[in-house]
């Protein structure tokens, strides 16, 4: 279910389906890197302005699914215009700042990304630009990253499923909200 908050900025609203922590796992795969499943941690915050804030971290998963080591981090801001024009303003941990353009599809929770803007540091690797496409699927949150390089035409490189997650603080929001259902709490799916 998709809610929108109360003080979320009206200009944000086809974007409420982003909001929120998720976490899940996918796998990345590209050449010169090594083929892994990976855990992710994504948050998608608002504080009443016209964007919101995102976060994402993701780590390399062994065959068990415990984490051995960092793989990507990236941090952004989010905005839609009243034509339903995505952009994005991103940086990565690698030394890659990104601008990215897109839309929200028409009628249903989904957006389609491509980069505009590319900087890189001396530093990063051989980057010049990518696609993402992000979903919201039977409550869950998909996505999958398209990049190319001077030396790899674009190609898928990642992707991952993700869920949300219902911190502690939300339970305990949820408990204060219980008076309004029935005492015995069966009369309220009757």
């Amino acid at each position: 279910m998709i809610e929108i908050p109360s003080d979320l900025n009206p200009s944000l609203v086809p974007l409420a389906f982003l909001l929120g922590n998720w976490a899940g796992a996918g796998v990345t795969d590209f050449p010169g890197a090594e083929k892994a499943n990976f855990g992710q941690e994504v948050s998608f915050t608002h504080d009443g302005r016209d964007f919101i804030e995102y976060r994402s971290y993701t780590w390399v998963l062994d065959a068990e699914g415990n984490k051995v080591k960092p793989l990507e981090s990236e941090s952004g801001f989010w905005r839609v215009d009243e034509n339903r024009k995505v952009e994005v303003v991103m940086v990565r941990d690698d030394g890659v700042v990104e601008v990215w353009y897109g839309e929200l599809a028409d009628k249903k929770p989904q957006i389609d990304l491509v980069t505009d803007a590319v900087a890189r540091t001396a530093a990063s690797a051989p980057y010049t630009g990518g696609k993402r496409l992000y979903g919201y699927v039977k409550g869950d949150l998909m996505w999958v990253g398209e990049k190319q390089t001077p030396e790899v035409p674009l190609r898928p490189y990642m992707s991952a499923q993700l869920k949300k997650v219902v911190t502690p603080e939300e339970v305990a929001d949820m408990a204060r909200n219980l008076g309004d259902l029935p005492d015995d709490g069966i009369a309220f799916f009757k």
